[in-house]
């Protein structure tokens, strides 16, 4: 076995612990911010609208993320349905947003087996869980059933970013590389364009909490991602994210280190051409603005997309196979 911190949890008994505290958590739900206090197990009726069995969308070895995480093998994605946000501009709306309901649910063992096919079969170079945190009881649980199965690799908590601190903690040594959005300044337009209430204050509670867990972004020889803090800032028309003071404060309050992944790949999907500050593209100036503030304020690691980019990043799950395959 790996020197993996999980494993180690394992080993010692306390990842069983934190699974069974979670999953009590679950009989009153307060796992993100929302706490929405419903009976998890026996109903689906919360805000996220997720129960007890977890509904995923598709799992792939997926090439499309930053280098240190896709590498040459990619990274091994697992894309669980619904959110604990409603942003009316999500990309992933067909799995984030359903019309319908799933007819798909794992347990923590199916998703367990998933974590090692990805691993073993696909031989990806860690594990990406995309929107995991209207699920983290079921992932700790089903984390908790692969170790003795050899799961190994890094795990990464890829995330929106509304989460809440106290559920955070029970990931402390279980989650090797946090992957969270910061995706505004303002709690009026989070509110109005994501429904997330008081997102900024429990947004950068939270990626304070994961960086003090792992720190800043470290690689091993071959350059590939084992432990660490990546922080995606998505820039939004109109400066409808507030890209500047998002950016200052990673640069003032985390780490004028931290690893920041700028992407420019905004497209009005979903609902956002009803609403006209969100309709277009990124303008080039837009995008310019962006990219020198990061020399300003020395933020050196990491990358930022090209302005095409939004070309290239639009998923369809409802395609067979890999939803960003062509």
């Amino acid at each position: 076995m790996s020197g993996r911190a999980y494993i180690a949890l394992y080993e010692s008994g306390e990842l069983k612990n934190r699974a069974a505290e979670l999953n009590r958590r679950l009989h009153t739900c307060d796992i993100c911010p929302r706490a929405c206090q419903v009976n998890r197990v026996e109903s689906n009726q919360g805000f996220c609208r997720s129960g007890r069995l977890i509904s995923i969308s598709s799992y792939c070895a997926h090439h499309g993320e930053e280098p240190v995480l896709s590498g040459i093998k990619g990274s091994g994605t697992i894309f669980f349905r619904h959110c604990n946000l409603k942003c009316i501009y999500c990309q992933n709306h067909q799995i984030s947003q359903p019309d319908e309901p799933s007819t798909y649910y794992v347990d923590s063992k199916g998703l367990a087996r998933m974590m090692l096919s990805l691993q073993d079969d696909l031989h990806c170079h860690n594990i990406n869980l995309v929107s995991p945190s209207h699920y983290v009881p079921q992932i700790v649980e089903a984390i908790h059933d692969a170790v003795p199965m050899g799961l190994q690799v890094p795990i990464i908590y890829n995330t929106n970013g509304y989460d809440a601190v106290d559920t955070l903690k029970m990931l402390d040594g279980i989650i090797d590389i946090y992957l969270p959005d910061i995706k505004y300044a303002s709690n009026r337009l989070a509110a109005k364009f994501s429904q997330g209430k008081s997102y900024v204050r429990y947004n950068r509670l939270a990626i304070q909490e994961m960086f003090r867990q792992v720190g800043n972004l470290a690689t091993d020889a071959d350059g590939m991602a084992q432990k660490g803090l990546i922080v995606r800032h998505l820039i939004l028309p109109n400066n409808i994210a507030g890209s500047t003071d998002c950016l200052k404060w990673l640069a003032t309050t985390v780490s004028r280190d931290t690893t920041i992944s700028v992407m420019a790949q905004y497209y009005p999907c979903y609902l956002a051409e009803r609403e006209p500050l969100l309709s277009r593209k990124i303008t080039s100036k837009e995008y310019h603005e962006v990219t020198a503030l990061l020399e300003k304020l020395n933020l050196e690691n990491g990358w930022f997309q090209e302005m095409d980019s939004s070309e290239f990043y639009l998923p369809d799950f409802k395609r067979e196979g890999h939803p960003f395959s062509k």
